[in-house]
Formats: C-alpha cells, structure tokens, sequence
C-alpha cells in the first residue's frame, strides 16, 4: 500500500520549450521542487513510502460509487473550492496532469484489500467486534486531514506558476532579426525596435537603415533588418564625390543609387564585396559621340575616359600633328560632336631689321628749340623663325617660334638746345628777312641746295655758320636761330653773302 498523497513533481514541471526561460523555469525550481521532495524526506523517515511509478499512468484509479462520501469526495470538494475567480485557472491547470491518474485520493488500506471496489449497497452491515473494528477504523480515517486541506497548497502553486506562465508567454516575442545580412531568430521581452537592438548590442550610425524604424513597437513574428552605411568615393563621369550606400556588392550599390549600369565601365567586379570601410569606384557610362574627320561623321557608343579614346573607337587615327576641336584628353560628353583637325605645317626664317633707339641730352650752348644730332642711330638685324600651319587646308596666321639676334642697333644720340634767343641785333631789325629766306630756299630752313654746300633759310655754308657762333648744319638749326646768324652777318658784311636776293631785304 502506497503513503504517497501527490503525485509525482514531475508531472507538473514545465514544458521542454521553457525548461530554461526565465520566469517559469526558476518558479518551477525554487518553489515546487523543494516542497515536494521535503515530503518525500519526511514520509521516508516515518517509514512508510515505497518506490514511486515514475509515470501518472502508473496510479490506476478506482471506481468512484455515486454515493461515495469522505475520503472520496475530496478531489470533487478541492474542485469545487477552487472555482473562485483565480479557482478556475487553478482547476484547469491541475486537470492536465491528474486527469491521467483518475480523481485525486489516496489509496487506503481498505482499498487496496479491494473493500471499496463494491458499492456501499453490496457490503453486509457488520456485526458484533466486526462493527467495532469498523467504527474503530472510521474514528481513525476521520482523525486524518480533509482531501481539500492536502490539494490547496498544490492547487496555489499551481495557479501561481499558470499566472506566470501567462504572463511570460505575453511578454516573450519571437523576432526575425537580420543584420547585415546574417540572420537569426530569437525571443526577446524588448516593448520596439530600439529596444531590442540595444539588448542585442546592435549599434546604428546616421547612414544605417533599421526597417522597421526603431521607435515602432514589436509584436511577435515581426521581421527587422538592420542595413549598414558604407561610403564609397565614386567618380562617375569624371566626377568625383563621396556617397553613401547600404548594398553589400558593387553591383547592389550602383542599383541602389541609380546608376545606368548596362554598357558602362566599373574599375571592380560589380560582385565584389563591400566592407564597412567602403571603397573607392570609377564608373563611366556609355555615351553616344559623334566623330566628324574627313568630312565623314560617325557616330558611336562608348565609354572612353578621353576624346581621343572616342576617336580611336571610331576608326580614326590621328597623325603628326593632328588634333581635336575638343582637348583630346577632356572626357566625351553624351550626344558631343568631336571635329578631327587635320594639321599640315612647315616652318620658314626671316630677317627683321631691329629699330634704334634715341636717347636725348639737353645742351645749353644751343638755343632754345635747337636739336642736333650728335650721333645717328643704325638699326639692327635679328633672324626669326615661324611656324606655318594649314588646318584641312586653311592657312592660319604664322606663330613665330624663335628669335635670333644677329645685329644690335646702335643709339642715336640728340642734343636739344636750352639757351635763349636774343631779342634783337642792333642795326639789322626792320629789314625784310622774310623776303630774302623766301628767295633762297623758298621759305624751307632744311632747305639745301644740289651741291651740298649751303643749307637753310639763308643758305649758309658751314665755315660761315661757325663762324657766327653756330654748331652742328645750319639746315639742322631752328629757323629762329638761323634769322638771328643772318642777321649777325648783315651787321658785319652787310648784304654782300646774298648778291642775288639781298636786294630784297630792302623792300
């Protein structure tokens, strides 16, 4: 006969799935696991337990009469007493596991002779000692405690692990979470998405995506993804900046920022990873260009980093000299015209002369407004060098490419006279000078005659005019200065060095 009175713990411990979860799993050991096996101990020291069936199953129940009373009520009573508002809970969680063992009741040693397994009409009514007996083992059952006294204890852990239970359940979310790419699936208690990445350690820059967005509250089965920024130093086009992109490959990258990748260059393989640190890419997209040489046009798709690349593709070649409309290493725009220059040049030298310069002096010896040459200039001689070019078969301006001294010019040197004129000669004024300088050299003072011999208004020679105080040719000298020596002369020869227009000063 069995003293057992509850079954075995184990049919009341949690399920696999929560075998090691928080709160459930630590209830289970801190609350229901030290009181049973304190029973245990206790009934062991009594000496009355026995091996244990290790299965609820192993516990057959008994044929409960329709009358039955007492001892067998209790589970119907513990039932009843326990379907309060938190009763009910209770109630249904201790049917899942006893259910399997019949009605909760102790076997008694009247059951297990089998003195129960007939109904209360069948048994004979004793007599004599036999009643005694009866009455005796009645008085001891009753001394017992009630059915519902052993089940409220069990039934409240019961009810407080279920509770917990719940609650735990409702609080626990399963979440597919996906990082970069790496998924996994885990349970979380976190209220949004902040919160579950921040108890993940998951940290998010500025240039990261979280879908959905960290603030939105978690429900169990949500998805969340976490996307990190990567910068990559993109030139595309000949342009160069920084961008940012959350793509994990090259080509991922250029379709999300929306570069025309179908016939365009990329310097990596467009399957090439990405890491965080990001990477440096040079893309050039294909480009339609028009290429006119030899007034042919074609017109082609290309990519080419220069014009002259784009020129090479058409079939063209450039030789010697030849150029573009465009730098040859500007890049080719969409929808440009390139005209091929065709250059045909020689070169060819010349000889320049190289003008002098004057350099003046003033001298106070000569009257004012006298100006003689003290030393004429000569010009030099320089060699020079052009470059002659024909572009398709128009002659440009010659491009001198080089200069060659080959005489310096000498500096012609000038006197200027800064002494005043007098006013007058006495003895000489009122006579018509003006008269005799037009009937010698017409009126010219640089006037000479063919010979070479006179010069001036007054067509004086050279001793003559030195002899009055000039310098230098007369013809060279103002024609103040040359009136004022002609008439020095009259005063001392009068009008005899003009024997054909003296006469003339008197009129």
């Amino acid at each position: 006969m069995s003293n057992r009175q509850y079954p075995p713990y184990g049919m009341y411990g949690p399920r696999p799935e929560y075998e090691d979860s928080e709160p459930y799993g630590r209830m289970y050991q801190d609350t229901y696991r030290p009181a049973y096996e304190a029973r245990v101990a206790a009934a062991r020291a009594r000496g009355t337990t026995r091996p244990l069936p290790q299965q609820a199953e192993a516990i057959e129940p008994l044929p409960r009469p329709a009358e039955a009373t007492g001892p067998l009520r209790g589970p119907t009573e513990a039932t009843e007493s326990l379907r309060g508002p938190a009763g009910v809970e209770a109630a249904g969680s201790l049917r899942g596991p006893m259910e399997a063992a019949g009605p909760l009741r102790r076997p008694t040693d009247m059951e297990a002779a089998g003195s129960l397994r007939r109904s209360p009409e069948a048994v004979p009514r004793p007599a004599g000692r036999t009643q005694a007996r009866h009455a005796a083992r009645r008085g001891k059952s009753g001394a017992r405690v009630h059915p519902v006294r052993r089940l409220l204890p069990q039934a409240l852990v019961v009810a407080f692990l279920a509770g917990g239970t719940t609650a735990f359940v409702a609080k626990d979310k399963a979440i597919e979470l996906t990082v970069d790419g790496r998924h996994r699936t885990l349970h979380t208690f976190a209220d949004d998405v902040g919160g579950l990445l921040a108890r993940e350690g998951v940290r998010v820059g500025r240039h990261d995506v979280v879908v959905p967005a960290p603030g939105t509250p978690l429900t169990s089965g949500e998805e969340v993804a976490v996307h990190y920024g990567r910068p990559v130093f993109l030139t595309l086009d000949g342009h160069r900046r920084q961008v940012w992109t959350t793509a994990r490959t090259v080509d991922g990258a250029l379709q999300q920022l929306g570069v025309r990748a179908e016939g365009a260059y990329v310097s990596t393989s467009r399957s090439l990873h990405i890491h965080r640190e990001g990477l440096a890419l040079d893309v050039r997209t294909e480009r339609t260009v028009t290429v006119l040489a030899d007034g042919r046009p074609r017109t082609i798709r290309t990519n080419a980093a220069t014009v002259r690349d784009a020129v090479e593709q058409a079939g063209i070649t450039l030789r010697g000299q030849d150029t573009t409309s465009v730098a040859p290493g500007s890049f080719p725009l969409d929808g440009q015209t390139v005209t091929v220059l065709r250059v045909r040049g020689s070169r060819e030298v010349r000889e320049e002369p190289i003008p002098f310069t004057v350099r003046r002096t003033k001298d106070p010896t000569l009257f004012r407004g006298t100006v003689l040459v003290a030393r004429p200039g000569q010009p030099g001689t320089r060699r020079v060098t052009y470059a002659l070019r024909s572009v398709n078969g128009v002659r440009q301006k010659p491009r001198r490419i080089d200069v060659e001294v080959v005489q310096r010019p000498t500096t012609q040197l000038v006197r200027v006279g800064t002494r005043p004129h007098p006013e007058s000669v006495t003895g000489a004024e009122r006579l018509d000078w003006h008269g005799l300088a037009y009937c010698e050299s017409r009126g010219e003072p640089s006037a000479v005659d063919p010979s070479g011999t006179y010069g001036g208004l007054y067509q004086f020679d050279r001793r003559t005019w030195r002899s009055l105080g000039g310098s230098g040719r007369p013809q060279d000298a103002p024609a103040e200065e040359q009136t004022y020596r002609a008439k020095k002369l009259y005063v001392r020869q009068g009008s005899s060095p003009w024997p054909h227009c003296g006469s003339r000063l008197y009129r």
